[in-house]
């Protein structure tokens, strides 16, 4: 586990190991959350990068009266 600091402009770098292990890159957006106490950062992925990350899942699934 890594530390960081917090500069006295409130900022911070993320670890070379954590940001090659989640394929970060320089410009890239986060949602930020306080959760318990704690900071969460989740980062925000382009459409075009999701396009695709569903493949295999089940579409025979059976749906509800009200729906098309």
């Amino acid at each position: 586990m890594d530390t960081v600091t917090l500069s006295p402009k409130y900022q911070m770098v993320i670890p070379r190991k954590a940001r090659e292990k989640l394929g970060l890159e320089p410009g890239q957006k986060f949602r930020v959350m306080v959760y318990e106490g704690r900071i969460e950062l989740i980062p925000l992925h382009s459409l075009q990068r999701l396009r695709g990350f569903l493949h295999g899942i089940a579409t025979d699934v059976p749906r509800e009266d009200d729906r098309p």
